[in-house]
């Protein structure tokens, strides 16, 4: 079913680009070959969080206390949907309804591991999907040229074709607009490109059926160095877009104004991931191949452009985070093999460096992580939590917290070079799932943000989506 092929081009920026392939690790019988975690059990949990995130998210998803406790006064968890279902008919809360709280009770239970259902198929790789802030459309970019947009709500009918213009490598990033009504696409160049999703044409060819117009994200300070752009995302009020590059720089581009209002030189090394950490806009999260995550406070960014804090933890580089939306908690996924929790107010102001830990030369690009690496620490870790059994290998795999509205947040999920999503218990740390279909690295993977569909996609070429066996339950809820 899949081909391999040698034919390798080469890009300006000399970047070696091949057709579609099957991922070297996989065995002569089409089976993936599994890697052991760093642990060696990858079901094993550490001990509950003593910390105020597990609490939180403890809340989050415990129902009524008087659905919580049996006929004789003791706790009863997880509390039955026939027991949830019977409280909520004879009014027990006097609000007539479920809480948020009871709704993620019930709806984190059934986890999105029916499956999968192919929802396409591309003869090049995927690097990018996810779902629209209110999931009614999907979004998957390939290496080969086409981003696709696909209308969830009308039976994942594709409701663009984006043809992308100077493409350079791949798609690295794209990013809806909080309106749905635009697209930004970014690859290893300084020029993003903004499509607008919201026309009636299907199909999207640069400058033949539509204009992708291109924002140019070098400043002054640049020097005319080209560069490329890993991550970009559009703020909460859709004004502005902020971007990691290769130039070890993070960018604000104010769109109103059509220019770059900031850019920072924020770490040693490529800056592989960028968010805006809440709604207000003001602090921005990064993380980067010198192995630093760093905080960024707009409001009081002095003149030598130091960060608000930076976090250290991980061994290797950052590939990407995501924000848990409070201004406080984020996750990283790191070279080192691991995902880590992270409260920014343990943020330090002082570097410190781990010297001598690394005594072997290693590229996650083309080399399996060392055994020896495996069980190293760092001495000034000042992450919440560690969460190990995934691979962090050859692309920069993604990471996400999963939905506040079905979950409460309860877990985390990501991708593995390995071809498999992984799901962790956010409390726990247990690995409480892993979808197994595809045959190459999963890249990208996203959760429905009212279902309990996800979708993952992989450098195989397969979109595909995974669901649970009590879907029907979202209907209870809305």
């Amino acid at each position: 079913m899949y081909a391999i092929s040698g034919a390798l081009y080469i890009d300006e920026m000399g970047y070696a680009m091949s057709r579609l392939e099957v991922d070297s690790s996989l065995g002569e019988d089409g089976n993936t070959v599994r890697e052991e975690s760093s642990t060696g059990q990858t079901k094993k949990a550490f001990k509950n969080l003593d910390n105020e995130i597990a609490q939180i998210t403890k809340l989050k998803s415990t129902p009524h206390q008087l659905l919580v406790h049996d006929g004789s006064g003791r706790k009863e968890l997880p509390v039955s949907p026939v027991k949830m279902l019977a409280g909520r008919e004879s009014n027990y809360s006097g609000r007539g309804r479920f809480s948020s709280a009871d709704r993620c009770h019930l709806l984190s239970r059934y986890l999105p591991v029916n499956g999968p259902w192919l929802i396409d198929q591309m003869p090049s790789r995927a690097y990018v999907s996810q779902f629209s802030a209110d999931g009614s459309l999907f979004v998957a970019g390939f290496q080969g040229n086409h981003i696709k947009i696909y209308n969830v709500d009308k039976g994942w009918k594709v409701q663009k074709n984006i043809l992308t213009k100077s493409l350079r490598w791949t798609i690295t990033d794209t990013s809806l607009s909080p309106d749905q009504h635009y697209l930004v696409y970014a690859s290893m160049s300084p020029i993003v490109h903004i499509v607008n999703v919201g026309s009636s044409e299907t199909e999207s060819l640069a400058n033949v059926t539509e204009i992708h117009d291109g924002l140019d994200f070098t400043s002054n300070d640049d020097g005319g160095y080209s560069f490329g752009i890993f991550s970009v995302k559009f703020s909460t009020d859709g004004r502005e877009l902020v971007a990691g590059t290769s130039s070890d720089s993070i960018y604000v581009y104010d769109l109103e104004a059509n220019k770059v209002s900031l850019r920072i030189l924020a770490h040693a090394s490529d800056v592989n991931t960028v968010c805006f950490a809440d709604e207000t806009g003001h602090l921005i999260y990064s993380g980067s191949d010198d192995s630093f995550c760093k905080v960024w406070d707009r409001r009081c960014l002095n003149a030598n452009g130091k960060p608000s804090g930076v976090l250290m933890g991980h061994l290797e580089g950052i590939t990407f985070i995501d924000t848990r939306g409070d201004g406080r908690y984020f996750i990283s996924n790191g070279k080192d093999q691991t995902i880590k929790l992270w409260d920014i107010r343990k943020m330090s102001s002082n570097v410190t460096r781990n010297p001598g830990y690394r005594s072997f030369e290693w590229d996650y690009r083309w080399m399996d992580y060392p055994p020896q690496a495996k069980d190293l620490n760092h001495p000034c870790d000042q992450s919440v939590a560690t969460y190990r059994g995934h691979s962090v290998l050859r692309t920069l795999v993604r990471c996400f917290f999963s939905p506040a509205f079905s979950t409460g947040q309860k877990y985390i999920y990501t991708g593995s070079h390995n071809a498999c999503v992984y799901v962790y218990d956010l409390v726990s740390g247990a690995q409480v799932a892993t979808l197994k279909h595809h045959k190459s690295p999963v890249r990208d993977c996203s959760w429905h943000p009212f279902h309990t569909t996800l979708v993952s996609s992989s450098w195989d070429g397969d979109v595909v989506k995974w669901e649970s066996g009590g879907s029907s339950y979202s209907s209870l809820f809305g």
